[in-house]
């Protein structure tokens, strides 16, 4: 399988740190860790629900302008710093992955980039027809 696109959001580290926010191989799109950043500034700060929402967003809008929808999802990682936030986040994930249901794994991690950034996910799509062809 070959690599078909690679989109970039403008955010600072793809160029430095040499990534892009999503990457598109045959029928499968992979979103690299979205947060609740938004324009440089870190949303939401000290709410992990909706810094999940946000991140969670920030990812689908990746996802759209490759051709995927939020009903092609199979798999989501969600990265908490916090073990207390863990009821936060999933409820975040159910509102908005409830009724597509993909794979997810929730961790705690020790700490992310910024400190105010409680929460990191990642999305994974697929289509069988590839981006942009419904069956």
């Amino acid at each position: 399988m070959s690599i078909s696109a690679r989109y970039g959001s403008g955010g600072p580290f793809e160029e430095r740190f040499g990534y892009s926010r999503l990457v598109v191989a045959g029928p499968n799109a992979y979103v690299s860790g979205s947060t609740a950043v938004v324009g440089g500034i870190v949303n939401h700060e000290g709410d992990p629900y909706n810094q999940a929402l946000t991140a969670f967003n920030v990812a689908l809008k990746a996802l759209s302008e490759a051709g995927f929808a939020r009903d092609d999802v199979v798999r989501t990682r969600m990265y908490v710093v916090h073990p207390r936030d863990m009821e936060d986040v999933g409820r975040a994930h159910k509102e908005v992955f409830d009724a597509v249901r993909p794979a997810a794994t929730m961790v705690v991690v020790s700490k992310l980039i910024d400190p105010q950034m409680l929460v990191e996910v990642e999305i994974d799509a697929y289509r069988e027809n590839g981006p942009g062809e419904r069956p």
